[in-house]
């Protein structure tokens, strides 16, 4: 099967994901800036969860790159990271609207597990899919960053009972991870279609 379908749906539902995501934030009723600290809460959340899912569109894209066709495993798999990037306005509501309260951090944590699964998944069919040497398997590896993302995301979850601004902190160092442009995936296509050289 092509892939273009796939990618046209994927970016259509990232689309509405943040749009739901910024319906929520709401302007306070005063002009003054301390009017702006009621609300600090609920912006902190969006602009997390706006990273976090601004990373998935781009990996998802890069990844979606590197291969040239994909079968119905890998259909289902990518519907399931939907399922549950769909899932992150609503955590992302309740966790703001509660000033990280400790069962809303403990959902969002769940939450990113979740994603962090669904992602791994992926990836796993892709590479299959694409084979184990192709440019997408060489550059991804043993994927570190997303097999640690999820230990930290549980990590979290467990120090959320105890401090749910420490598991809050987790979440952004996650994030801070994958904000790091990571260039393998580029490298690696732009490696795989370079012309050959003969020695004459």
């Amino acid at each position: 099967m092509k892939k273009g379908r796939l990618e046209a749906f994927s970016d259509g539902v990232v689309a509405i994901i943040i749009t739901i995501m910024v319906l929520e934030l709401h302007v306070p009723h005063g002009s003054d800036l301390s009017d702006l600290v009621p609300v600090l809460p609920v912006l902190m959340s969006y602009i997390l969860s706006f990273v976090y899912v601004g990373i998935y569109w781009n990996n998802h894209h890069h990844m979606l790159y590197a291969v040239e066709k994909i079968n119905g495993s890998i259909l289902w798999a990518n519907l399931n990271l939907l399922f549950w990037l769909s899932l992150i306005p609503f955590a992302t509501a309740w966790m703001g609207e509660h000033h990280f309260a400790q069962w809303p951090v403990i959902l969002y944590g769940a939450i990113l597990i979740m994603n962090g699964l669904a992602y791994n998944l992926l990836c796993n069919l892709l590479i299959r899919q694409a084979g184990k040497n192709s440019p997408l398997a060489e550059a991804l590896g043993k994927d570190w960053k997303g097999k640690l993302s999820v230990v930290i995301y549980a990590l979290a979850i467990a120090l959320a009972f105890l401090n749910p601004w420490i598991a809050f902190g987790l979440y952004v160092v996650v994030a801070i991870i994958w904000f790091i442009p990571d260039r393998r995936i580029e490298k690696k296509i732009a490696g795989s279609h370079a012309p050959a050289s003969y020695d004459e």
